[in-house]
Formats: structure tokens, C-alpha cells, sequence
């Protein structure tokens, strides 16, 4: 087969402070091991001097590098814009802020031939310890969800039984082409795909038609947003995009987002109504089991080895993460709202999605 054996795909939004250090990361690494690759920025609409910065990389790098330029659509559109133009049948799908370990490509290299079955290899990638506090928060989440691993971590398969306790997602993926292609393909929404989940559904459909599984000798570093303005923005967006991971795909999901997004609703009435007979006791009650909810995640968080700093950020950041990441929530079950009465089992689109 001609040209590259590894295609890395990035698809960047505002990413220019990031992207020099990234792809030097990735050249660095393909030095280190056999792998010929190319690499595939989409810049998906960038406001600041992403394309200044892009031009500058491809004239010195010594791994080509192509840009393709797009209005902003979101990621799950760039990425697919970056695969669709991919000239290998192996793609990584690698995100803007990450820096991949000097060995990776060489372990993976040895790896990926051991397990010629595996479809697609997930990186281990956890989140610079030297980040800003704000950096430091969903390290939290992570581990109330993904504990298991995440204190312990060692070379897993993701499967159907497994798929919501293991760490997973598309920032750091190893895969066939035509296999995320199709998945991306499997998970298409009939409304706008701008809004849509660029990681947990795709993966779903991936661990349940083949190998998947992460390694955390296949390694990234993770450099969060350093400003509570773009965390409080992401955090709106992974509201949204947390909806559509899970919509129509059961009845006990269904009920649990639509309850995520009423239950605070119902408590802020309570709240006022009590404030106007004076039922003081009950605004208590209700804060004090507020309070208590939090102080539980991060009591599990903490005994799944969350560090100490991650349960500062998340003391410091939970109360305005909450209310934003609840307006993400809340447009996600409108945007969605017809996944809640589907299988979400689609048809793949009759033409390909505009890239």
C-alpha cells in the first residue's frame, strides 16, 4: 500500500497557542518508531491565527501536514471532514491540547500487532498536574464514574458490559477509517449534527461491533482550559453534548436526564415557595442535601484516588459548573428531544455530510 501508514487527524477551534507544541510532540514521537505518517489539521472556523500558525508548522515540519479550512460546525463535523480527507486507512483522531508521550507510537506499534483484532486503541491520557486550578476539576467526574480504572490502570477491552465504567473518548483514538467513518455514520441525528456527542455514542457503536480497548502504555497529556470563562463555556457544551451521549438509548437514561434537568427547577420553587410562608427549615433541608450530594461525590472521588488538588477544584467550582453545565443539560433534551422517544438506531444519511 502507498502513502502513509497513520493518518492523525486534528481538528482545531482557536487552538493556535496549543498547536505548536502539540504537532511537535507528534513529530517527536513518529521519530521515535517506524511509523510513516501524515498529519490533517481541520480548522473549523478559528477566529485567532490558527491559519498563521498552521502555515508556519507545514513549511518546517518533517511529517506533512495538510489544513483543511471549514466554517465552525463543531467537532464531531470536523473530525469526520478530517477522516473523510485521510489518506491512510488508520487513523488517530488527536485533540489540540493534548502532548503524546515521546514512546507512544512505538509501543503502539508493538501492541497493535499482538492484538490484530482490536479495532481501536483509546489512549490513556490524564490531565497535566500543573494546570491552573480551573484545570483541575473534572478530574472529579472521572473518577466517581471511572474510578476503577483510573486508580488501577491497566490494558482493557471496552465492551457492551463494561462501556459506562471505563474511561473512553475520541481525543486520543487509534481506529480503522472506514470503522469511524461508519460509526459516525450509525450515530448521525436527523436534526443539525452541530450538537452532536463527538465521542461516547461513536464509541458505543464501536465497542459493540469490535475490539475496542485502552492502554494506558499508549499515553497523552491532557492541558485543560486555563480560565474559568472557557471552562464555564466547555462545560455548557458537554451539557449539551452529555444529552445527546445518552438519549434513546434506555428507558432508565431517559429518565435520569429528564430528572437532571426538572429536579433543580422543582427545588428552586420549593425554595421561593418557602421563603414566602417562612418555612426556613425547608430551605435548610433542601441546601443542606445539596451540600451533602456534592461533599458524597467528592468523598468517592477521593477513594478512587482523585488527588487533592482535583477536590479543591471541584469545591471551588461546583456551584457555577452546576448552574452552567444545567443550561447545557436543559438545551441538549430540547435540541434531542426526539432521541427520547427513539432507539437511536439510525439509517446511514443518503448523502455524506457536508464537510
Amino acid at each position: 500500500m502507498t502513502g502513509p501508514q497513520l493518518s492523525i487527524v486534528i481538528a482545531s477551534f482557536d487552538s493556535a497557542p496549543w498547536l505548536p507544541s502539540t504537532i511537535g510532540s507528534l513529530t517527536s514521537a513518529l521519530a521515535r518508531s517506524g511509523v510513516e505518517a501524515e498529519i490533517v489539521v481541520v480548522d473549523d472556523g478559528s477566529t485567532d491565527d490558527t491559519a498563521t500558525v498552521l502555515g508556519a508548522l507545514a513549511a518546517e515540519s518533517s511529517v506533512p501536514i495538510r489544513v483543511i479550512a471549514q466554517e465552525n460546525r463543531g467537532r464531531f463535523l470536523a473530525r469526520f471532514a478530517g477522516v473523510q480527507a485521510a489518506r491512510s486507512e488508520r487513523v488517530l483522531l488527536f485533540d489540540s491540547r493534548l502532548l503524546i508521550e515521546e514512546d507512544a507510537f512505538a509501543y503502539l506499534e508493538q501492541v497493535d500487532a499482538l492484538r490484530p483484532d482490536a479495532r481501536a486503541w483509546i489512549g490513556h491520557v490524564p490531565t497535566d498536574p500543573a494546570a491552573p486550578l480551573v484545570g483541575r476539576f473534572w478530574e472529579v467526574p472521572t473518577h466517581v464514574f471511572w474510578g476503577g480504572y483510573l486508580a488501577h490502570p491497566v490494558p482493557t477491552d471496552i465492551t457492551p458490559a463494561n462501556f459506562d465504567r471505563v474511561p473512553k473518548g475520541t481525543g486520543c483514538l487509534v481506529i480503522d477509517r472506514k470503522a469511524f467513518l461508519e460509526a459516525c455514520r450509525a450515530a448521525w441525528p436527523e436534526e443539525n449534527a452541530d450538537l452532536v456527542s463527538d465521542d461516547t455514542r461513536l464509541l458505543r457503536h464501536v465497542a459493540e461491533h469490535g475490539a475496542l480497548r485502552i492502554d494506558p502504555g499508549f499515553r497523552a497529556l491532557y492541558r485543560p482550559r486555563v480560565t474559568v470563562r472557557g471552562f464555564l463555556r466547555h462545560a455548557f457544551v458537554r451539557g449539551t453534548l452529555f444529552v445527546d451521549s445518552y438519549a434513546g438509548t434506555g428507558l432508565v437514561r431517559n429518565l435520569v436526564l429528564l430528572a437532571l434537568v426538572v429536579a433543580p427547577v422543582l427545588a428552586l420553587l420549593v425554595i421561593v415557595l418557602a421563603a414566602v410562608f417562612g418555612l426556613w427549615w425547608l430551605i435548610v433541608l433542601i441546601v443542606a442535601l445539596a451540600v451533602a450530594g456534592a461533599v458524597a461525590l467528592a468523598l468517592v472521588a477521593a477513594a478512587r484516588a482523585a488527588a487533592g488538588r482535583a477536590i479543591l477544584s471541584f469545591a471551588t467550582y461546583v456551584i457555577p459548573f452546576g448552574a452552567v453545565f444545567w443550561a447545557g443539560l436543559a438545551r441538549g433534551v430540547w435540541v434531542h428531544r426526539r432521541a427520547f422517544g427513539s432507539s437511536r438506531v439510525r439509517p446511514a444519511p443518503d448523502a455524506a455530510p457536508r464537510a
